[in-house]
C-alpha cells in the first residue's frame, strides 16, 4: 500500500509542479493562448497567479513532509487541499460547459483523495 501511495504523491506532485509553475511563471494572456485554459479569461491575473501558487504549495507538501519526516501530518493535509482544488476546478468546467478537462479533474481528485485517506490511516 505504501508504494502506491508513493506513485500517487510523486503523480500529484508531477502535475501541480508543472500546472502551477506554468500558471506562475507565465502571463495569463500567454496560457489563453494556448487554447486549452478558456476559463482563465474570465479571472483576474491576480487570480491564477494565487491558483499556481496554491498548486506549487501542494505539490511540495504532498511530498516533502512525509520525505522528511517533519511534521507528516501535512501531507494528508496538501493532499485533502489538492481534493478541493478539483472540486472548484470541477465547478469551473462545469459552469462554462468545458466537458474536455472533466476526466483529469476527477482523476486527479480521486487520487487526491486516495492519498489523503492513505496517509491519515498510515
Amino acid at each position: 500500500m505504501d508504494i502506491a501511495l508513493w506513485i500517487g504523491q510523486g503523480l500529484l506532485a508531477a502535475v501541480y509542479l508543472a500546472a502551477g509553475g506554468l500558471k506562475v511563471v507565465r502571463s495569463r494572456e500567454h496560457l489563453i493562448a494556448t487554447g486549452s485554459l478558456d476559463w482563465m479569461k474570465d479571472s483576474s491575473d491576480a487570480g491564477v497567479k494565487v491558483v499556481g501558487l496554491v498548486e506549487l504549495l501542494g505539490a511540495l507538501g504532498v511530498v516533502l513532509p512525509w520525505l522528511t519526516g517533519i511534521a507528516p501530518i501535512l501531507t494528508p493535509v496538501a493532499a485533502a487541499g489538492l481534493a478541493v482544488v478539483q472540486l472548484f476546478a470541477l465547478r469551473v468546467h462545469v459552469l462554462r460547459a468545458e466537458r474536455t478537462p472533466l476526466p483529469v479533474n476527477v482523476f486527479l481528485l480521486l487520487l487526491a483523495v486516495f492519498v489523503a485517506v492513505g496517509r491519515f490511516a498510515g
